[in-house]
């Protein structure tokens, strides 16, 4: 049925090809039998004739099935096959068969012209689904872009809140303890007479020295400055050392001396990304040890993170890997790479795994820059 359809399409498109492919089938069938001197007393030409007439009507249409239908008693009333030069049909038993004929082609020219009906509905049918489905794709492609938009919004607001939450607990709660210091700091110069008084306040001060060092830790984890004022090589390598103290990991870090400096986005993407890599080894791999390389390839910027411990299991790296519904921090973190038009893959062994993240450079990386750094020597890394 498909391939009728696709024939009598191609037919339907054009007039001439419709009339001339109805004559010359009938003018094939007249000659074929006048040659082989079929008469109207024989059966044989009044099928030939009449399987013209269907074919006509099914492919054809009706204007060129009456057509042949016409041509088909010209036929049997001269020459071809009445055998005569004058129009003229005398037995009973011709105008039988011419009425049967008749008839017959009556019906085949309505049955096909029920079907010409049919298939022009269906077409008109399928055009108007084709527009509906072109609709609703447009409107899809719509709302994925504005969710894309609005996931990109989110990511931003989140990194400028973590920016002033960072900048407040340095700039607000850090002074205020630093003054609340001083002042016991006083008192305790006050009161050395009385040793078990400034033993406490001793402890009391030492312990508000740590509350500063753990909010200026926190302040700085949450949105460290270095990625800003240093860029991205400094921030990391801060965050390494820390972060090597804090869990007892071997953490080995590669960096090209050319790196440069690059976007403010992709600069916070990638130490998110770094970050949300080593806390995930921390707390599931059972890993001694982690690799951290940075390079460019071929106008990339490509970070790999490894580690060599037991790896992810089956089911949950096809679930990050089939972008089902992974965790927070995985998702994240390939949110993030796909707004700046990168990628993240992630494999794994029973003896580790390797993420990697790739992203392109849009622009030539900006030399790293001389600004002066907040002295975090002091600072424990918590």
């Amino acid at each position: 049925m498909g391939t009728d359809h696709s024939f009598s399409a191609r037919i339907s498109g054009n007039s001439w090809v419709r009339y001339g492919a109805a004559v010359a089938a009938t003018f094939v069938v007249l000659l074929s039998c006048y040659t082989l001197k079929l008469g109207l007393d024989n059966p044989l030409p009044y099928i030939l004739l009449l399987l013209v007439t269907a074919c006509s009507a099914w492919y054809c249409g009706t204007g060129p099935a009456v057509l042949a239908v016409a041509l088909a008693l010209a036929g049997m009333g001269y020459r071809f096959l009445s055998q005569t030069q004058s129009f003229g049909i005398h037995e009973n038993t011709q105008i039988i068969s011419v009425l049967v004929f008749l008839v017959a082609s009556g019906g085949f020219i309505a049955m096909g012209e029920a079907r010409r009906r049919n298939n022009e509905e269906l077409r008109r049918g399928h055009a108007e689904l084709e527009d509906r489905v072109k609709e609703r794709t447009s409107e899809l492609d719509t709302a994925n872009m504005n969710l894309r938009d609005l996931s990109a919004r989110l990511l931003q607001l989140q990194d400028d809140e973590r920016r002033r939450i960072a900048r407040e607990l340095h700039d607000s709660v850090g002074q205020l303890l630093a003054g609340l210091s001083m002042n016991l700091s006083a008192v305790r110069s006050d009161m050395e007479r009385l040793t078990k008084t400034a033993s406490t306040l001793s402890d009391s001060e030492g312990l508000v020295q740590e509350m500063s060092k753990e909010v200026r830790t926190i302040s700085h984890l949450l949105y460290p400055p270095l990625l800003d004022e240093a860029g991205l090589v400094s921030a990391v390598r801060w965050y390494v050392d820390g972060f090597a103290k804090r869990s007892k990991i071997k953490v080995d870090l590669e960096v090209p001396d050319d790196f440069g400096r690059l976007s403010r986005e992709m600069e916070t993407a990638i130490f998110r990304m770094v970050q949300e890599c080593l806390t995930n080894i921390h707390r599931h791999s059972e890993s001694p040890t982690a690799k951290i390389t940075f390079r460019h390839s071929h106008g990339d910027v490509v970070v790999v993170v490894q580690d060599h411990g037991k790896g992810i299991p089956a089911e949950k790296l096809n679930e990050m890997t089939a972008a089902g519904t992974p965790g927070v921090g995985i998702r994240g973190m390939r949110e993030r790479l796909r707004q700046l038009g990168g990628d993240l893959e992630i494999h794994s062994t029973g003896s580790g795994a390797v993420v990697t993240a790739r992203l392109p450079v849009k622009e030539p990386p900006r030399a790293a820059g001389h600004s002066l750094v907040p002295d975090l020597s002091s600072t424990p890394v918590a």
